[in-house]
């Protein structure tokens, strides 16, 4: 080999090595996609809950009934098994998302426990909370991840680096919340890593917590802004809720510089009787929902996820 041809081969490893290294931020934005439904499972009582679509339009669900989590594209309109239903003792699974290295993280429900795993489904770390928990959804921030715990009703935290996933720590506790919560549940953080927006959905609120102090406070709104799956881009804010009657809307706020009053802009339309949408998440110029079914649990297949109506 001459030297040109092995400076040659060094220089395309080298090229290779960083694109496989980068975030999954960094990934190009794909072609838009005009499908409407995608069928997640067929398998009973999987009862889907949790979903995360990346820029490269990869989309995650997870099945709070199994544990199993699903992986598709936003161009193919079923899913496949990522990761097996009870495996490495995820027997309920939750939140869902990847981070910026590519890892896939899950939030483990009542098992107490949050997943990491590789994007070909490895086990990189496992870190139990306490005994009793129910992990529900959680946010990601530069070096840090926290999980709310619907069950505990507090937040947790644990560091996340290049390196790995850190161990879970009481972050904040319910005692230190008002009002008091009974049901914590989506949480997401704002770009610059320094607050944290919380649904309570016992007491229909959304919480403002700052992350330097952990003061907890309550999001000024006229109307009610709390639910299921939370979706922030920019200050406005996307948020499953409960309108009654097992009608589900998507309701879309508009949160100010302090993130600390929101005005309610618009509800989507209504969900299909009986589909209990719970989280949703982007493609593009498109709003897609969980059809968990969770009202009438757990059930019947198809599970799917759907354009959220009306609601871009």
């Amino acid at each position: 080999m001459t030297n040109r041809t092995l400076l040659a081969s060094l220089l395309a490893a080298a090229a290779i090595t960083a694109a496989a290294s980068q975030p999954a931020a960094a990934q190009p934005l794909h072609e838009p996609c005009r499908l409407s439904t995608y069928v997640v499972s067929e398998t009973p009582g999987d009862t889907p809950e949790g979903i995360e679509i990346t820029r490269s339009g990869t989309i995650y669900v997870t099945s709070v009934g199994t544990g199993a989590v699903y992986r598709g594209t936003v161009w193919n309109s079923r899913l496949k098994p990522f990761l097996p239903a009870g495996s490495d003792g995820r027997t309920q699974a939750t939140g869902v998302h990847v981070d910026r290295w590519g890892r896939v993280l899950v939030a483990g429900a009542s098992t107490g426990r949050l997943f990491m795993y590789d994007a070909h489904g490895r086990l990189l770390a496992s870190r139990t909370a306490a005994a009793g928990s129910f992990l529900n959804d959680f946010a990601l921030t530069e070096d840090a991840v926290y999980v709310t715990d619907s069950a505990l009703n507090q937040i947790w935290r644990a560091p996340l680096t290049r390196d790995g996933l850190g161990e879970l720590e009481p972050w904040v506790t319910r005692d230190k919340i008002s009002p008091k919560p009974y049901f914590l549940n989506g949480i997401v953080a704002t770009p610059d890593g320094s607050t944290l927006l919380v649904g309570e959905q016992g007491q229909d609120v959304t919480y403002r917590v700052d992350v330097s102090s952990r003061a907890v406070t309550v999001v000024e709104v006229d109307g009610v802004l709390s639910g299921d799956g939370y979706l922030l881009e920019g200050h406005r804010l996307y948020v499953v809720n409960n309108a009654g009657g097992g009608k589900y809307v998507t309701r879309l706020a508009l949160l100010d510089s302090t993130w600390s009053k929101a005005t309610i802009l618009a509800d989507s339309a209504p969900g299909a009787a009986g589909a209990t949408p719970t989280t949703i998440a982007r493609d593009r110029g498109r709003l897609i929902w969980v059809n968990s079914q969770l009202d009438q649990a757990p059930g019947t297949p198809p599970y799917t996820l759907t354009v959220v109506p009306g609601l871009r």
